[in-house]
């Protein structure tokens, strides 16, 4: 049957629903890091056979949500503390160049509401949540990148987000006093914007800005494989 406009708008695939269904499992952590995921009982949950759902499976791989193990199958991946090194570096390279792009078309809204939640993120450090904080301070990431023209960076902003989502680790749990640095960083990086810096100004500021909440992690990560290797 020819496609129509009808048919062309049509529900997503099988194999895009059972993508769909399993993320929002792991990224929820209904499925939890090392869970096994049958591809059967992934079937008959969503009513469908399993081919469509080995193609979900895949794409969860290639995505690195998903990991093959010989003779056990897929599993959800491990969190895994070189991943979370390889997502920030890659998150500041994107991030810089989504946020430079998106400086000439940041509207006035934008900047406003970037510093409402830099100042809930700055007036939180009296009752410290590393949760909240870390959910707030993606979303004033989100506000100053998701005016960037380019279509392509934005997806791919958006992956590594999701991946660092899914370490289900926030920096700020380990070190905290990172947090307070962070704010101060934000003031700059929206200062830069407010006053219409050079676009290359901007992006080198994001992506030190991210580079550094990375650098102290890493730092705390050998502070305290240290202190253990002492007290073993």
């Amino acid at each position: 049957m020819p496609l129509t406009a009808d048919t062309a708008t049509a529900a997503p695939s099988k194999a895009q629903r059972a993508y769909d269904w399993i993320k929002s499992q792991i990224m929820t952590q209904a499925f939890s890091p090392g869970y096994r995921l049958v591809l059967a009982s992934i079937a008959e949950t969503l009513s469908m056979s399993v081919v469509p759902v080995r193609e979900a499976i895949r794409r969860l791989e290639a995505e690195g949500f998903v990991t093959f193990e010989r003779n056990v199958g897929a599993r959800v991946s491990m969190v895994d503390g070189e991943q979370y090194r390889f997502s920030m570096e890659t998150l500041a390279v994107l991030e810089g160049a989504a946020t430079a792009q998106a400086a000439a078309l940041i509207t006035a809204a934008d900047l406003a509401h970037a510093r409402e939640l830099n100042a809930s993120m700055e007036a939180s450090l009296q009752n410290f949540d590393p949760q909240t904080f870390t959910e707030t301070n993606h979303e004033f990431h989100r506000v100053l990148a998701c005016r960037c023209p380019n279509e392509r960076l934005n997806d791919l902003v958006t992956v590594e987000w999701e991946r660092l989502n899914h370490l289900r680790t926030s920096t700020f749990s380990f070190v905290p006093e990172r947090a307070r640095a962070s704010v101060t960083e934000h003031h700059h990086i929206l200062h830069l914007l407010e006053t219409h810096a050079p676009a290359d100004a901007v992006e080198r500021a994001v992506r030190q800005h991210r580079t550094a909440t990375l650098t102290s992690y890493l730092s705390s990560r050998e502070v305290r494989g240290e202190a253990q290797h002492r007290t073993a």
